[in-house]
């Protein structure tokens, strides 16, 4: 059996567009397009005045090294939020298929899901946010495509253990598509599952340069497949998804002084990390910092509505996660510069003592 046998029929016979730039083939005089010859005002805009190759070789060739696949196992748009709504739609059909998620996660699964109108079915993570293999296969339909796992999982911060992806794509196989979402794995101290794509052709892996190579403005996101989901995917991505100075940017950040860059700012968030989870978890009104393997710390409140409101108010913006299930008492906060960690727990510490002031250290002590 293919892994495109899962795939809807329709998107298996489509027809995909052929855009002006496949067919430039090295031409020196490009009247295929409709574009100006050109190139409009400002230092910033060379080249811009021609599309962009809709999956630039330099960019696919520096990914895939550094993701450690083959170039013909990834494909590159914007963000990874833009592969997860396309394998929704090769895969789902609409008002028949589903996907299976375990809440609390990140919810452009089921977003893009309800978009398809493709049911979403929940299998909740345990009380202490472990994936529980066996319950997750027990839920599975035929009419489940998409079985989405996150790793660090957003928003709780805990990962999933290899073995238990294995097990997940061994036992799917045939069955469905199991798409790892690893967006935070750079803060963790795993390994990408990435390499298991050769030995199961129903994994695929979400990659992002949004978070640790600080590129969100960018959106430049990877999925790293089966080569013959790739292809299916590229049959229906608009033509031009990479803006030319995302992808100048994305090839900068990739350089070995990028590189460089990026891994001193990885250790500088993993010690912050440890010490904001260390010092809130001595502040008088925190019940509990849940364990975080990415570049964030979910906290759970007495009266996480009110510290909401006291960090609003300080100017201080983190995301609300109470109305995800077994977090109503809490918030996720990202890790910041030490700067900007030092004023979260300012205000936490102000907060818990009327005023008064707490000793318990700040996220830029000793050892950072």
């Amino acid at each position: 059996m293919s892994i495109l046998d899962l795939a809807r029929p329709e998107i298996r016979a489509i027809q995909p567009y052929s855009s002006a730039r496949m067919e430039a083939s090295g031409g020196q005089v490009l009247l295929n397009a409709n574009e100006s010859a050109w190139a409009p005002a400002g230092d910033d805009g060379a080249g811009c005045n021609r599309y962009p190759e809709p999956q630039p070789a330099a960019l696919i060739e520096r990914l895939a090294a550094l993701y450690g696949v083959r170039r013909e196992q990834l494909l590159v748009g914007r963000g990874s939020d833009e592969a997860i709504d396309l394998l929704v739609r090769a895969f789902c059909r609409a008002g028949e298929d589903a996907i299976l998620i375990q809440p609390p996660t990140f919810g452009m699964y089921a977003v893009c899901a309800r978009i398809q109108n493709a049911a979403v079915i929940e299998v909740p993570l345990a009380d202490d946010f472990r994936l529980d293999v066996e319950v997750v296969l027990a839920a599975v339909t035929p009419a489940v495509k998409l079985v989405f796992v996150c790793t660090p999982n957003n928003p709780t911060g805990q990962r999933i253990p290899r073995a238990d992806i294995v097990r997940l794509a061994q036992a799917l196989a045939g069955r469905a598509l199991l798409v790892v979402d690893e967006a935070y794995v750079e803060f963790s101290e795993d390994d990408s599952v990435a390499g298991l794509i050769d030995r199961h052709d129903n994994l695929a892996v979400l990659r992002t340069l949004s978070k640790a190579w600080a590129l969100a403005g960018a959106r430049i996101g990877c999925l790293l497949a089966n080569p013959e989901v790739i292809t299916l995917l590229r049959r229906i991505m608009p033509p031009y998804p990479l803006p030319l100075p995302c992808v100048a940017a994305a090839l900068a950040a990739l350089t070995p002084a990028g590189q460089a860059r990026a891994q001193e700012h990885l250790a500088i968030v993993r010690a912050q990390r440890r010490s904001m989870a260390e010092a809130m978890q001595r502040l008088p009104g925190v019940r509990a910092v849940l364990p975080s393997h990415a570049n964030f710390l979910a906290v759970r409140f007495d009266d996480a509505g009110a510290v909401y409101q006291r960090l609003l108010a300080a100017g201080i913006v983190v995301r609300d996660v109470r109305r995800y299930p077994n977090l109503g008492d809490a918030l996720r906060i990202t890790i910041g510069s030490p700067d900007e960690n030092d004023r979260v727990l300012s205000v936490l510490k102000t907060t818990a003592t009327g005023g008064r002031g707490l000793a318990v250290g700040s996220a830029s002590g000793e050892g950072i």
